[in-house]
């Protein structure tokens, strides 16, 4: 029998009542949600521990870090104090925006706040996160750590026995690395097809060779070329490597999306076009809108001119402390690495900025003792303002030297590869605007006040101009004033001799009635090509030597040159030339980037001697970094050069031709095993002699009266005779 509703408990009823009850719109509406706010707040670890006193004073040393990445104050800033009265050696701190606290641990992290301390930083949601109840394991459990794998040295081509360096090519469908033989070029280390989809890069220094794709750029390095690192870019078109390899920049036309789930770039890169890469870590330091160049303003009516990408969008310093950037022509923002942050917090206002260079060395400049890095910028004319020369220290952003110029067209800055000159290339219009003329301000860098020295005999425009690497000897190119099918002039020069310092620059000699537009000097100075590129009726190869060892001509006794023509070569349809890291050889190739004719690629030596010629594609040559020898061993090296050459004749001389060395060593072997059977059957002759009772004298053996004669066994004598042969023999002379 069921129970009457009268009989029912009063706790029965209470536990009735509150089934039916819906608190669902209470729950909703009074839930907390942890997660709701915090990602503007960041955890700052590894703060000295102070007593309570000077608490405010750590706060407002700290704001000057946690300031120069966000909007922050120090009622923002919420120190925690024990019960003895000393902090505890972390800080919670509120950014205004979620963006600004990305930044903060992106910028912060790992960055020392003094001499003892160094900075954590991470988002507060990451330890809400992470550190839940539940979401940590109350018992510690070691880590499994993965087994030791051997990574491969990625400058292993430096160990080579034969000295040798490698080049890529890129040709078709397929990249391939190969090994620079003397007469067996093509000798490779890896050939893959579809290795990139664009274009593939050297480092500065030929540790990694960049491929790049649609998804990004992948760095490729070591005895076998394997995959050391990735980055992400989407679309990427442009990449830019720092000058020590320490940093990547990379660029494409598109703005980022950055879609759900990428583990590297954040909606901080989303929109942007540049990101700055660090190379170790294989994460973006920071990202940038990209800001095209106009070719020039439009006259009304006419079409807007297309506008061109600043690139390289950043330039480095020698030491890669610090990176720049131009700004629209109205300012030069300088950041420091690695952090990115801007230096002094603001950008240096340059009205008008058309260009600027870093040293591409870290100068001692005369009388000053601090620690500097150097750059050259120059202005044009502005109204009544005259085109402006200005010389940078950094990080101080002091301006150590300017020169005012008039009449500018254009100007062009040249550093020498150890910041001792730059020189100011500078073209200038005549009043009436009708003809050209260039001169060059050279500024000595090293020397006290910065003095500049002009060369102004020059009658017509200069079209190229390059420094000697490691030397203060430059050559320059000029040209009419019609430069398209004109013909054009080489000009070598010198410093006067002085003692140990550089004197005034002199002309050493020019050469008239040439069509060269390329300069091209020896990695290691001393020779230069000088070359017509990109030409459909010329293709003149000139190779010079600046210290040939002969009679100086007269006049040029009292400079620091002795100039003589090698050789010339032609090689149709050349359009790039590139020497190899030691200065040994030279390559010549047509590309098909250019055009589609007889492409391909030819070897020379330093001295003009042609190689090897192959037809294929494209090519690219590898780097080396710079020389472990002091000064000193490497003079020793140059005095005892002849000695040293003795011993790499004699290696040529047997690797003439690795094909016929292979020849020679089979030769060898069939050689040995001839004369192994001779021996042989010279043991088994006597046996038979003793056999059939033949005196041991007896050299040639007679069958027995009652010996069987087997037909089969007679052959005709075989007679070897080794005859040895030159065929040819040079003999070099290396300076």
């Amino acid at each position: 029998m069921a129970p009457s509703f009268d009989t029912l408990s009063e706790q029965d009823l209470h536990e009735e009542e509150e089934e039916e009850i819906d608190f669902s719109d209470l729950k909703e509406q009074l839930d907390v949600k942890l997660d709701e706010g915090l990602d503007t707040f960041v955890v700052i670890d590894g703060l000295p521990i102070v007593p309570e006193e000077s608490r405010q004073k750590l706060v407002k040393f700290l704001l000057r870090k946690l300031t120069s990445v966000g909007n922050t104050s120090e009622d923002a800033v919420f120190m925690p104090v024990t019960d003895k009265g000393s902090t505890e050696g972390f800080a919670f701190v509120e950014y205004e925006t979620p963006e600004q606290a990305i930044a903060a641990v992106k910028q912060l992290h790992g960055v020392p706040l003094d001499k003892k301390h160094t900075l954590s930083v991470n988002k507060l949601m990451d330890i809400e996160r992470y550190g839940r109840e539940g979401r940590i394991e109350e018992e510690y459990v070691a880590p499994e750590l993965e087994p030791f794998k051997e990574k491969e040295h990625l400058r292993s081509w430096m160990g080579d026995s034969n000295a040798r360096d490698q080049f890529a090519l890129y040709r078709n469908d397929k990249v391939g690395v190969f090994w620079n033989n003397k007469s067996n070029p093509s000798e490779n280390v890896v050939d893959r097809a579809h290795w990139t989809q664009l274009f593939v890069q050297w480092s500065p220094k030929g540790t990694f060779l960049a491929s790049v794709h649609p998804q990004g750029v992948q760095l490729w390095g070591g005895a076998s070329f394997s995959k050391q690192k990735q980055f992400p870019h989407p679309f990427v078109q442009l990449i830019e490597f720092s000058p020590l390899e320490g940093y990547l920049t990379t660029w494409s036309a598109r703005p980022i999306q950055v879609e759900e789930g990428q583990p590297i770039l954040t909606y901080e890169e989303d929109g942007k076009n540049i990101i700055v890469w660090d190379i170790e870590t294989g994460k973006p330091l920071r990202s940038f809108v990209s800001h095209d160049l106009a070719a020039g303003p439009a006259d009304e009516g006419e079409v807007q001119p297309k506008k061109k990408v600043q690139w390289p969008a950043f330039k480095w310093s020698a030491d890669e402390k610090y990176v720049g950037r131009m700004l629209q022509g109205q300012s030069l923002s300088i950041y420091e690495l690695p952090n990115m942050n801007l230096l002094g917090k603001t950008s240096v206002k340059i009205e008008g900025v058309n260009d600027f260079e870093w040293s591409p060395a870290t100068v001692t400049r005369e009388g000053v003792k601090v620690y500097e890095q150097l750059l050259c910028f120059w202005t044009p004319e502005i109204g009544s303002n005259p085109a402006r020369v200005g010389m940078m220290s950094v990080p101080s952003k002091e301006i150590v030297r300017t020169r005012n110029l008039f009449n500018v067209s254009d100007v062009k800055l040249h550093w020498q590869s150890q910041g001792a000159y730059v020189c100011v290339k500078v073209d200038r219009h005549s009043k009436s605007k009708k003809s050209m003329a260039t001169n060059l301000e050279i500024f000595r860098v090293r020397e006290k006040g910065v003095p500049v020295e002009v060369v102004d005999s020059l009658k017509d425009t200069v079209i190229n101009f390059a420094w000697e690497p490691n030397g203060s000897r430059f050559v320059l190119i000029t040209t009419g004033e019609n430069p398209v099918g004109a013909a054009s002039s080489v000009s070598f020069f010198a410093p006067e001799k002085k003692g140990n310092t550089a004197g005034n620059f002199k002309l050493v000699r020019t050469v008239e009635k040439k069509t060269s537009n390329g300069i091209y000097w020896s990695p290691k100075g001393r020779f230069v090509v000088v070359a017509t590129v990109h030409s459909q009726s010329n293709f003149d190869i000139d190779f010079w030597d600046m210290d040939f060892e002969g009679e100086k001509i007269e006049g040029e006794k009292d400079l620091a040159a002795n100039l003589q023509l090698m050789k010339t070569n032609e090689h149709y349809g050349v359009t790039d030339i590139e020497w190899d890291p030691t200065g040994r050889f030279v390559v010549s190739s047509a590309s098909v980037w250019t055009h589609s004719m007889e492409n391909g690629w030819n070897l020379h030596t330093f001295a003009g001697q042609t190689l090897s010629e192959n037809p294929t594609e494209n090519s690219s040559g590898d780097h080396a970094p710079p020389t472990f020898l002091s000064k000193e061993e490497q003079k020793q090296v140059r005095k005892n050069l002849r000695e040293y050459s003795k011993e790499f004749d004699e290696e040529d001389r047997y690797a003439v031709d690795i094909a016929n060395t292979a020849v020679v060593e089979k030769r060898k072997r069939v050689l040995n095993e001839w004369l192994a059977w001779m021996r042989r059957e010279k043991e088994m002759s006597s046996e038979e002699k003793e056999a059939f009772g033949y005196p041991e004298d007896v050299d040639s053996p007679k069958l027995a009266k009652d010996a069987p004669v087997n037909v089969d066994d007679q052959s005709d004598a075989v007679v070897e005779e080794i005859v040895e042969e030159i065929i040819e023999e040079t003999e070099e002379v290396i300076a």
